[in-house]
């Protein structure tokens, strides 16, 4: 029932059904059917909230396949998982199953497998970040070119130190030959020099904002 709860939160954001059917959770006609029986339950009010799984499982569960109909995979389904977990394309898996299997069905019913897997499967889900102006910073470290003094001709490793406003994006980029603390926190204060200005975000974890008190020149 994930499925319809996703489908049903996208149409109660506004979404659709085009849009919908492109992000892969369900094909335009079934997404029709859902639409018109979410209306008649009154499922896409934003103040109820979402039915139960149970309720949906009364209206949408689907009734047994004959035998005739069920899939010549299924006692392959799991192993088909881990290779579709694995990155393994569809036709890699057929193959795979015809040469160490002894699988003699389609092409076509492997790719009715995978449809399903991957209906199956929730989502990759993300989380944004929200920021005001001024209120944080992100730095890190990165590796940088190898270069050479001009004085001495000897070759040396370089790091960059970057330090980007959340809200504006404007960065400040640094190259220095090692990561010590002290190289460290002196490239927060040149980039602090740089912007003019201090964010409001008090020292934090790994994400590093890092900051003091807002000086009123900082507008990013």
């Amino acid at each position: 029932m994930y499925q319809y709860r996703q489908v049903l939160v996208r149409m109660r954001q506004g979404d659709a059904d085009r849009d919908i059917e492109r992000s892969g959770l369900m094909g335009r006609k079934k997404l029709s059917r859902l639409r018109k029986t979410a209306q008649d339950h009154d499922w896409l009010a934003a103040e109820r909230p979402l039915p139960e799984d149970a309720e949906l499982a009364a209206v949408f569960q689907e009734r047994p396949l004959p035998a005739s109909c069920v899939s010549s995979l299924v006692d392959h389904r799991e192993r088909i998982t881990a290779w579709v977990e694995a990155g393994v394309a569809g036709t890699a898996i057929h193959a795979a199953l015809v040469r160490n299997h002894g699988y003699a069905g389609s092409y076509s019913s492997v790719r009715r497998l995978l449809q399903s897997i991957d209906a199956s499967t929730p989502p990759a889900s993300t989380c944004r970040l929200d920021f005001e102006a001024g209120e944080a910073g992100q730095v890190d470290f990165g590796a940088g070119p190898v270069m050479t003094d001009v004085m001495t001709g000897a070759s040396f490793k370089t790091w960059f130190f970057v330090m980007t406003l959340a809200w504006s994006r404007h960065q400040y980029v640094e190259f220095v030959r090692d990561q010590t603390v002290e190289t460290w926190l002196a490239c927060h204060r040149n980039a602090f020099q740089w912007f003019n200005g201090v964010v409001r975000a008090g020292p934090g974890n790994s994400d590093s904002r890092i900051g003091g008190s807002l000086a009123p020149a900082m507008a990013a």
